[in-house]
């Protein structure tokens, strides 16, 4: 029996100091929390840069990043607008570590779409709690995600006339009605009616329906 490797959450650390990233990795150990830290906004975003697809459908376990507002070189801000360029802000949650001139700059992201900001120096709880808040959002965003590409993988196995006959299943057409607008049996649509119902891995019109109302 095959067995399935599960993917332990992941904590990623951005920051020029490595006495902080070693900080937060110790606290972090100390709540049985991975992570991975990066000295600079640039070498972040070159790990991304190498992944395959230049991390597209990544992450795919729950994650989050602390990232520290002011860094040499490109700021933790410009880092966060480029995540959100790669569609990286709901999966991979941004929590701002701030002193305190950059909380206004910190505000500013938290509107943008990043999960929280704390500012130094910060309670080691309250940071790990937001943390745990964090990834427990990246794996709801993750799921999310996964939701919709098995919707297209199933939708692309559809043929032309399993759409037309899907599109009127959902609008509550009976068969005969479904027939006749398409100029064809009622014996046809009902085979493609079940196609469509085994290839969408549903069993009645109301669930093709709720799973086709999904937000995308």
């Amino acid at each position: 029996m095959q067995q399935t490797t599960v993917k332990l959450p992941m904590v990623y650390l951005v920051d020029d100091e490595e006495v902080v990233r070693d900080a937060l990795a110790w606290l972090l150990r100390s709540r049985r929390l991975l992570s991975e830290g990066f000295p600079s906004a640039e070498a972040f975003e070159a790990m991304l840069d190498a992944r395959p697809g230049q991390g597209e459908g990544w992450p795919d376990a729950p994650s989050c990043l602390l990232l520290d507002v002011r860094m040499p070189g490109m700021s933790g801000l410009a880092l966060f607008e480029r995540l959100i360029e790669r569609g990286l802000a709901a999966s991979l949650p941004v929590i701002f570590l701030t002193g305190h001139g950059d909380v206004p700059t910190a505000v500013a992201a938290v509107k943008r779409g990043a999960f929280d900001f704390v500012e130094k120096p910060f309670s080691d709880n309250a940071l790990v709690d937001r943390v745990e808040q964090a990834l427990a959002r990246s794996a709801e965003a993750i799921a999310a995600r996964v939701s919709r590409g098995q919707l297209a993988s199933r939708m692309g196995d559809l043929t032309e006339r399993e759409r037309e006959v899907m599109n009127l299943v959902i609008q509550g057409l009976p068969n005969k009605l479904i027939a006749d607008q398409l100029h064809i049996s009622v014996r046809t649509v009902e085979v493609h009616r079940a196609r469509v119902f085994e290839k969408m891995n549903v069993k009645s019109a109301v669930e093709l329906s709720n799973l086709l109302r999904q937000p995308g």
